[in-house]
């Protein structure tokens, strides 16, 4: 494994299992022999194997012995550490590293998805840090001190992508580093732009990622997709602060090259900046009437994840969200519908068809071809079964779990898609090589024999999923 690509290793792989532990209840005289007979500098402190605590022998200097207390009178949880900062054990190394770097600690506790400790990770059990590292580019990103040094991150982003996607790290991998890191450049934009210009601001708000942003599956081409929500019983002076800021915000996100959205799906427009009611009534609108455009605007909305503020508005919006369909089945047919609408460009005796004309003539439009109709057939799929917030891989893989893909349906998807995404991050690779805007055309002369080949199957694969979606939404009753 490169050097480069240990940043990608899960957690899991690498943090040490054999962990001492305690009770928090413990007697601290206990928990110290305990350290000593080991010969270690700390102990986790755990309740039903649930980490809560750390004690260290920091702890026991500054604590206890500076202090001049008894010992022999000490339990555990008298001195130890918490809340206790853990990771999960499939996150990835460079997430663990940025998180001891931003806490300005040295071990993590590794737990698994019920809270349950696996291990320990620290700083010490990673390679020596590089310049062209996800940790070291998240470090700059935080200690940032302007907009201009976020401009700079951003191309320095950009090099990164295509750095590492030259040392085998996979596709998937390389498209959640996007996501965390154009994440981190848009909360220090926001901690900026606010501590600058408007230190008054309400807290009673949250910024919203929408679309592919709020789904994590961002490749170097994604433009901005965002919205705002916030309080009902906001003043008027809140609210046109607010707007000043929102405004703001995305002048400057624009600025430091994150291109607009076309369809202006953006905090700074009023239509994208309304309050918790306001926004439940224009759900409930969308929903109500599946025209193309808020089939567009709601499907959009769907994939909302909270990336700045108060995030129980997100989880109100959500349980709203829910509630509506369960009450309203047909927008998601509709839905699964636009999914269908966008065939995968094979001819009749199964060859891949190029556009015929214009300035992508021998090239495929991978988003159109098969990306959009999985994610967004994968995400009615998952809304209409109830299935929990996530990507499209984690949605697919929940509908596995509730047994409305087959084991290898589902692993059918998840390869078509992979691929798919691959070949169009290649796509944008090769548009900033030849000094062109990043886009989805894929010139086919540029693939082989057997890429092809795989290409044909991956786009074969989305016409039998958009089959499986006519018939799990009746589409052919509708026409469609």
């Amino acid at each position: 494994m490169s050097a480069d690509n240990v940043f990608f290793v899960p957690v899991r792989d690498l943090c040490q299992r054999d962990v001492v532990t305690c009770e928090q209840d413990e007697s601290l005289v206990a928990a110290v022999e305990m350290m000593s007979e080991r010969n270690i500098s700390s102990i986790v402190v755990c309740s039903d194997q649930v980490p809560v605590g750390m004690v260290t022998d920091r702890d026991l200097r500054n604590k206890v012995v500076a202090r001049g207390r008894d010992p022999g009178e000490l339990r555990v949880s008298d001195i130890m550490n918490s809340p206790l900062v853990t990771i999960g054990e499939n996150d990835y190394l460079f997430e663990a590293l940025h998180l001891m770097s931003r806490r300005r600690i040295h071990r993590l506790c590794v737990v698994d998805a019920s809270g349950a400790l696996c291990g320990i990770v620290t700083d010490s059990d990673a390679l020596r840090l590089q310049s062209r590292s996800p940790q070291q580019l998240m470090k700059e990103i935080e200690e940032a001190a302007d907009v201009d040094d976020l401009k700079v991150l951003h191309e320095k982003l950009e090099k990164l992508v295509v750095h590492l996607a030259g040392t085998g790290v996979a596709t998937k991998d390389l498209v959640q580093t996007v996501a965390h890191l154009n994440d981190r450049i848009l909360v220090r934009l926001i901690e900026l732009v606010r501590t600058a210009r408007y230190p008054d601001l309400t807290d009673r708000f949250a910024f919203l990622a929408l679309g592919s942003e709020g789904r994590q599956e961002q490749t170097l081409s994604t433009d901005q997709d965002n919205a705002i929500v916030y309080a009902d019983d906001l003043t008027e002076t809140e609210r046109e602060r607010l707007a000043a800021f929102s405004v703001d915000l995305i002048d400057h996100l624009v600025g430091i090259g994150v291109p607009p959205c076309p369809g202006g799906i953006m905090a700074k427009n009023e239509a994208w900046r309304r309050s918790l009611s306001d926004w439940k009534r224009v759900l409930e609108r969308w929903l109500r009437t599946p025209s193309p455009e808020n089939i567009l605007s709601g499907s959009m909305f769907f994939d909302l994840r909270t990336l700045y503020g108060d995030a129980s508005f997100e989880a109100d919006l959500k349980a709203h969200i829910t509630a509506q369909l369960r009450a309203n089945n047909l927008f998601l047919a509709y839905s699964a519908a636009n999914a269908v609408g966008f065939k995968p460009p094979l001819g009749f005796f199964g060859g891949i068809k190029p556009e015929r004309h214009g300035p992508h003539r021998g090239s495929i439009e991978l988003k159109k071809a098969g990306i959009f109709p999985i994610t967004e057939g994968v995400k009615a799929m998952a809304l209409q079964a109830g299935v929990g917030d996530g990507g499209t891989r984690g949605r697919v893989f929940g509908l596995e779990g509730a047994g409305i893909l087959r084991s290898e349906q589902a692993e059918s998807l998840i390869a078509a898609l992979d691929f798919l995404v691959t070949l169009r991050l290649r796509a944008q690779l090769l548009a900033l090589e030849e000094d062109r805007e990043p886009n989805n055309y894929l010139p086919l002369e540029r693939l082989n024999r057997i890429e092809e080949g795989r290409l044909k199957l991956a786009l074969e694969e989305v016409g039998h999923f958009q089959g499986f979606l006519r018939s799990r939404f009746h589409l052919n009753q509708m026409g469609r």
